[in-house]
């Protein structure tokens, strides 16, 4: 179950992608939190000065991304082992809803283990 802080990060995203995000907390309860969905621009050219994203044409402007962060015993964790499992679950819930996602972590350069957008090709 998505906490209140989740849900509340949630708000603008698009709806397929809330309908992944909420299915794979079904899959893994308690695995994670949102920390990110829809951004301001200036928001983004916070990220973007200070090196955390490395475009200000982020899908997160326009509802089509979400940041998160894995929990363990209940506490944040920014260890890469602990996003794939996280990721393992947001692609199940993609695979079973018919919503291609894309993660950062399979990017080849700027792996961006917290990040999942929308497919590209299908959403623009």
């Amino acid at each position: 179950m998505l906490n209140e802080r989740s849900l509340k990060a949630l708000v603008g995203v698009h709806p397929d992608l809330v309908a992944v995000v909420k299915r794979a907390a079904e899959i893994m309860p308690g695995g994670f939190i949102v920390t990110e969905g829809m951004r301001t621009k200036e928001r983004q050219r916070e990220l973007f000065a200070k090196g955390l994203s490395k475009t200000m044409n982020s899908r997160h402007l326009v509802g089509l991304a979400v940041d998160f962060a894995p929990l363990i015993d209940g506490d944040v964790t920014w260890k890469t082992p602990a996003f794939l499992p996280v990721i393992k679950a947001f692609k199940t819930a993609s695979a079973e809803l018919k919503i291609p996602i894309v993660s950062g972590g399979d990017w080849k350069t700027f792996r961006d283990f917290p990040h999942i957008e929308l497919d590209r090709k299908v959403y623009r």
